[in-house]
């Protein structure tokens, strides 16, 4: 598992106990039902990608990357939204997939080799 992020680190350091509890409720519920972990962890990026939060939209792809969702299926979650949530925030969302993928997993800007119009 890559390195957590300073703030969640520091919040684990600080309330022990709570973050202790809260882990144990993320595992229990996690158990709950008959998903597979892989189906967990879209629906998980999914509810991410929703709920427009950027911190767990990068907690929910770096824990889909440990469990081995490629690029191409967290980008589809993000893209099965936008008829739901619009383009400019599916952009966004992708945008911060975009943020914890591989350079080369992520799609490439076809701009990005053309001189800038004028």
């Amino acid at each position: 598992m890559k390195k957590l992020p300073a703030t969640y680190r520091s919040f684990i350091e600080t309330y022990p106990e709570i973050a202790r509890a809260y882990q144990s409720l993320g595992e229990a519920i996690h158990q709950q039902g008959p998903l597979t972990e892989r189906e967990r962890r879209l629906v998980k990026l999914a509810l991410a990608v929703g709920s427009q939060q950027e911190g767990a939209v990068h907690s929910q792809t770096r824990k889909g990357m440990d469990h081995g969702l490629t690029a191409e299926e967290m980008h589809q979650v993000v893209l099965l939204g936008m008829t739901t949530l619009g383009f400019p925030r599916t952009i966004a969302a992708l945008t911060w997939v975009d943020d914890l993928l591989e350079p080369e997993a992520s799609p490439k800007d076809p701009t990005a080799d053309e001189p800038e119009q004028f």
